[in-house]
């Protein structure tokens, strides 16, 4: 496409004018969703990435529109943050339309439990519309719809005037999709089966007429095995018995009252229960935890991998006979006590925690679903171990592609951009997005390369063999950051036990800046993480402060630090995936699948390095932007990892006094 060309394509722009690097990538965008291909854009902080992926697929979607149908746009996003830049970039294209051209629709949607108050898991219900007769609620609905329609709106918008109105937003919502243009939610609605089946036909969306912008697609593939990942332990037979008896109870309750035949659901109700009591009690079941926990004690690590098949005979070979019409097939007679084990449905106790809320019939059915579908295939591990004693069994997806490979062979050409979706081949490879229609690009940030200086250390290291001797070095390292900065430093350590270490060493040892330092800490909450993040803006005229987090953590992914509230960063180590059942079972999928060097790269060396690159652009946000990026890790210099690393201004300190100096000197500039 010619510049002259896309000029004529401003009308979906956000801006005055595009920048040069957002110009290429709406240019690559436009060919490639025209030709039904799938862009896979590297495009670090500050391209302006999201803008160009809305003009691309808008000015797409305009061109194959009939009339009577337009492809809508599904902007995928795992960060509310991006949801509220999505609906802002929307507004400003719609702003400056003219007249002539109708403005764009979006609706902005989250999960159902952050739109509805409350939700009772046992009849499906919410609470968002109480004592609201049915004409009432079209009104209401009707009325929250053309104020969804009026002007993009953030779910925060949509949330107010519902909770105002007395009107449900997420089932508002769902119904405005199917007459607006663009939808922004999360990966899980295209990704996750069971969330896919149960919004995207109701919301209007058939895949094959749908542009998929997938944003910070760099975590698609944890996302999507994530959302087949199930655990259970030995106490989950007992809590789906006591389930199960609970909706039986009921059952009986009601039928009695009703005084009619029983039911073929108490039948069955009934029938479950003999099969979980079975399950509870057999010696069979009890003996192979007990096996797999002496081989686990056994071995060398933490945990084993243990054959799915094995899993599925012992569960089946416990209800053997239990039910005298079940199959005699073992599968068969597996999934027919999922059927039953998913039809049980349980009152919530608000006074109990979330988790102790689950329903444990549906959690063990997810669980034994799993293994049936995937237990002759290698791209699924199952893997024991113990948990403070308790042994438990885990689903690990190893394969993500299984899972989005069909789902990309449907689409007419998708958008997948990250800052660190690099390299963009690998993410074709793992996600099986269609090779013959991929595109791969890497576009430079636009951003002055010495407001960026990144230094490494080549006295330093993280490596198991070599950390001890590291560590006092490592700490002069950073201490020489901190002195030498006007600001706020930011160091981000491999894990938290060595963030502990390094912490608890500068709260011990640090003057100057007592009372100023931040720290992460593990499960933190959203509401944690903005105050944290709060405290640097307090701090960053007062000579700044140390926040400490983790690589791949809260702090360190997904957080705009703005106005240049960072003027340092530090990143301790190469945090490779620690050895495990786990990752042993993926480092031999893709080996066999790759070849030995891409299945080191893919599942252990790229994602560490990723998310050191993740880290990387935190600070900088805008042209204007300055900050130096310390890096305590001589494995990087190597070849086999820098190739892993863009291009970026590199130098090179040998010690801690070296560093000092050249902190001091970019500051003094």
């Amino acid at each position: 496409m010619s510049e002259g060309e896309l000029e004529n394509d401003d009308l979906f722009f956000a801006h005055e004018s595009p920048r040069e690097s957002q110009k290429e990538m709406i240019a690559d965008g436009i060919n490639a969703l025209k030709d039904g291909h799938f862009l896979l854009a590297a495009a670090p902080t500050g391209i302006g990435k999201t803008a160009a992926a809305l003009a691309s697929a808008l000015k797409v979607a305009n061109l194959y529109s009939t009339g009577s149908e337009t492809p809508k746009i599904l902007f995928l996003t795992g960060r509310q943050s991006q949801h509220r830049i999505v609906v802002d970039t929307i507004r400003e294209i719609n702003r400056r339309m003219s007249q002539e051209f109708s403005k764009m629709r979006l609706v902005d949607i989250i999960g159902r439990e952050g739109m509805c108050k409350i939700i009772d898991k046992s009849t499906g219900k919410c609470n968002c519309e109480p004592g609201v007769t049915e004409s009432e609620r079209r009104s209401l609905r009707s009325d929250l719809e053309d104020y969804i329609h009026s002007e993009p709106r953030h779910v925060d918008q949509i949330l107010k005037y519902a909770e105002r109105n007395g009107v449900c937003a997420w089932a508002t919502a769902r119904d405005v999709a199917r007459s607006t243009n663009i939808i922004v939610c999360d990966y899980n609605h295209v990704f996750v089966e069971g969330v896919r089946e149960a919004s995207l036909p109701v919301m209007g969306v058939d895949l094959g007429n749908t542009i998929l912008v997938v944003d910070e697609a760099h975590n698609l593939p944890d996302r999507i095995r994530s959302g087949l990942e199930r655990r259970i332990t030995q106490k989950v037979f007992q809590r789906a018995h006591a389930d199960c008896q609970e909706y039986k109870e009921e059952l009986e309750k009601k039928e009695d009252a009703l005084d009619i035949p029983e039911s073929r659901a108490l039948g069955e109700a009934r029938k479950l229960e003999k099969q979980i009591s079975a399950l509870k009690s057999d010696p069979g079941l009890r003996k192979w935890f007990e096996v797999k926990q002496l081989e686990n004690n056994k071995s060398k690590g933490d945990d084993i991998r243990i054959d799915t098949q094995d899993f599925l005979d012992v569960v089946s070979s416990a209800v053997q006979g239990i039910i005298e019409d079940d199959s005699e097939d073992p599968i068969s007679r597996v999934l027919t006590m999922i059927s039953r084990l998913l039809a049980v449905v349980v009152a919530e106790d608000e006074d109990l925690e979330e988790e102790a809320n689950e329903n444990q019939c549906t959690k063990l059915a997810e669980i034994l679903e799993i293994c049936v579908r995937y237990r002759n295939d290698s791209a699924l591990a199952l893997v024991f171990d113990e948990i403070i004693g308790e042994p438990r069994v885990t689903t690990h997806l190893l394969d993500p592609g299984v899972v989005s490979g069909p789902i990309f062979e449907q689409s007419p050409g998708s958008i997948l951009m990250s800052g660190t979706l690099f390299p963009p081949e690998m993410y074709v490879d793992i996600l099986r997005v269609p090779e013959n229609r991929s595109i791969c690009k890497n576009y430079p940030s636009g951003f002055p390369l010495g407001n960026r200086p990144v230094m490494i250390a080549s006295d330093v290291t993280t490596k198991y063999s070599e950390r001890e001797r590291s560590m006092s070095s490592i700490l002069e390292h950073i201490k020489s950051v901190i002195d030498n900065t006007e600001g706020n430093v930011a160091i981000f350590a491999p894990s938290y036990s060595m963030l502990d270490t390094i912490y608890d060493h500068f709260k011990d040892n640090w003057n100057s800046k007592t009372g100023r330092l931040i720290k992460e800490e593990q499960r933190m909450s959203k509401r944690g993480v903005e105050g944290l993040i709060s405290r640097l803006y307090q701090y960053k005229d007062m000579g700044g402060s140390a926040l400490f987090g983790v690589l791949s953590g809260k702090l360190s992914e997904g957080v705009d630090y703005s106005d240049n509230v960072l003027s340092a960063l530090v990143c301790v180590g190469l945090p490779l995936p620690p050895p495990s059942a786990r990752q042993d079972a993926l480092l031999e999928y893709y080996t066999k699948k790759f070849d030995r060097d891409r299945a080191w790269k893919y599942a252990s060396l790229q994602p560490a390095v990723n998310s050191i690159l993740q880290a990387l652009g935190r600070p900088i946000r805008k042209k204007e932007d300055r900050a130096i990026i310390v890096l305590l890790e001589k494995r990087l210099l190597e070849n086999r990892v820098s190739r892993c690393m863009p291009v970026m201004q590199k130098m090179q300190t040998s010690n801690p006094s070296r560093t000092a100096e050249r902190v001091n000197s970019f500051f003094q500039m």
